[in-house]
C-alpha cells in the first residue's frame, strides 16, 4: 500500500470519508444530540469537535430557527430535503447566506445527516469585484477632474478675490462664499486624486506594528476614550503591501467604527483581531497562478450596524450615511486592497460590525526587507 492511503477497512468507515469533506457534516440522534461533526464543521462553528459532540443542535441554533422545521420534516418524511439563505449566529461566529442539505439515515430511525454550503466566501468575491469596479471608475474620474476642474478653479477664486476688494459689502458676502466653495471643490478634488496611480512601496511589514501605529493615533484622536481590544495571532508571516497605504485603510476602518460607536450614545469597543486562514485564495488575472490570502484584519465594533441595503454598496464611491461625509473614505479602502490584491468581507448586525481584510504575505517572490 502506498505511503498515506487508506486501507480496505478505512475506506469502508463512513466517518474516515465524511470527516475529509471539505464542507462541515453533523449527524444528529433522535434527540437532536450530536452524534458525529467532521473537521470542516469544526472550522465553521468554531467549536471544537468534543464540544460539538457534547452539544444538540439547541446550542449552535436558536429553537425557532428554520432548521428545526426542516429536521422534523426529514423525520417523518424521508429522503432529502434543502434549505437556502440560512443564517447562524452565536458570539463566537456569525455566518449569512447558508445552505443546508438534511438527509434521513435508512440504517438509523430517526437520525440525520445535516450537509451544509457557505456561500459567503463566493459572494465576498462577487463584492470584491464590484469594489474593483468602482475603484476603477474613481480613478479615472480623479484623472478627469484634476485636469479639467483644477485649473479653471483657481481662475475663478482669482477673480472672485478680485471682486471682494472692489466691491460693497453685501458684494462682498457673495465674493467670500465664491472663495469657500471654490475651496470646498477644490479640497474633494484633491481628496479623489488620492484614487489616482501614485509610486507605491511595496515590502515586507508586520502587521502589528502597523495596527499598533494605527491604535495610538486613534487613542489620542479620532477614538479618544474608546477602549480598543487587541486579539493578534503572534505566529503570522509578514505581510507584503505598502506601508503607508495599509496605515490609510486601518485608519479609516478604525474612526468608520469609532464613529458607529459614538453614534449610539453608549460605551463602546473596538476590536482588533489578526489570524491565518489559508484557504482563500484568487486566481490572478491574465495568468494560471494563484495568490493566496491567508493573512487576516479585522476591525470589528460594538456600534448600530450596517443597513442590508447599504451593506452591498459600502465601497462604492460617494455613499455616506454621514451628513458631512463625501462618501470616499471606504472608496478608497476597496481601490487600496484591490492594488494589493486583497479581499473584503463584511459582516454586521445591531451591535457588532466586522470589517476583514484579506492580504497576501511574503512569498519566495517577495524578499524580506
Amino acid at each position: 500500500m502506498k505511503p498515506g492511503a487508506l486501507s480496505a477497512t478505512e475506506r469502508s468507515d463512513p466517518g474516515i470519508l465524511l470527516d475529509s469533506l471539505p464542507v462541515p457534516v453533523l449527524e444528529l440522534g433522535p434527540d437532536d444530540g450530536i452524534r458525529f461533526a467532521n473537521s470542516a464543521a469544526e472550522e465553521f462553528f468554531a467549536m471544537s469537535r468534543h464540544q460539538l459532540c457534547q452539544g444538540a443542535l439547541q446550542d449552535l441554533v436558536p429553537s425557532d430557527h428554520p432548521l428545526f422545521l426542516l429536521v422534523q420534516h426529514l423525520r417523518r418524511e424521508g429522503g432529502s430535503v434543502t434549505e437556502h439563505e440560512l443564517a447562524f449566529s452565536s458570539p463566537r461566529f456569525h455566518r449569512e447566506g447558508v445552505t443546508v442539505q438534511g438527509a434521513d439515515v435508512p440504517d438509523c430511525p430517526g437520525s440525520i445527516l445535516l450537509t451544509v454550503y457557505d456561500s459567503s466566501t463566493a459572494r465576498t468575491l462577487d463584492r470584491q469585484m464590484a469594489f474593483r469596479s468602482a475603484a476603477r471608475s474613481v480613478s479615472g474620474m480623479a484623472a478627469m477632474l484634476a485636469h479639467e476642474v483644477r485649473n479653471p478653479l483657481s481662475g475663478i477664486k482669482g477673480a472672485a478675490q478680485i471682486l471682494e476688494n472692489a466691491v460693497s459689502d453685501q458684494d462682498r458676502e457673495l465674493a467670500t462664499l465664491i472663495c469657500d466653495e471654490v475651496d470646498r471643490i477644490d479640497a474633494l478634488v484633491e481628496r479623489m486624486g488620492m484614487f489616482g496611480e501614485a509610486p507605491t512601496d511595496y515590502r515586507s511589514l508586520n502587521i502589528h506594528r502597523l495596527l499598533e501605529h494605527v491604535k495610538l493615533l486613534a487613542n489620542q484622536g479620532f477614538a479618544a476614550g474608546i477602549r480598543i481590544v487587541e486579539r493578534y495571532d503572534p505566529s503570522l508571516p509578514h505581510v507584503w503591501g505598502d506601508r503607508d497605504q495599509l496605515v490609510q485603510v486601518l485608519i479609516n476602518l478604525v474612526k468608520n467604527a469609532a464613529e458607529a460607536i459614538r453614534e449610539t450614545g453608549k460605551p463602546g469597543e473596538i476590536t482588533l483581531m489578526t489570524s491565518y486562514r489559508p484557504g482563500i485564495r484568487m486566481a490572478v488575472p491574465g495568468t494560471t497562478q494563484w495568490r493566496h490570502l491567508p493573512l487576516v484584519v479585522t476591525v470589528r465594533d460594538t456600534g448600530p450596524g450596517i443597513s442590508e441595503t447599504i451593506r452591498p454598496h459600502l465601497f462604492e464611491p460617494f455613499l455616506s450615511t454621514k451628513m458631512s461625509g463625501s462618501g470616499l473614505g471606504l472608496a478608497l479602502v476597496g481601490k487600496i486592497m484591490d492594488d494589493h490584491g486583497g479581499v473584503i468581507e463584511v459582516e454586521s448586525r445591531p451591535g457588532r460590525t466586522e470589517i476583514s481584510l484579506y492580504l497576501p504575505v511574503v512569498s519566495e517572490d517577495h524578499p524580506v526587507t
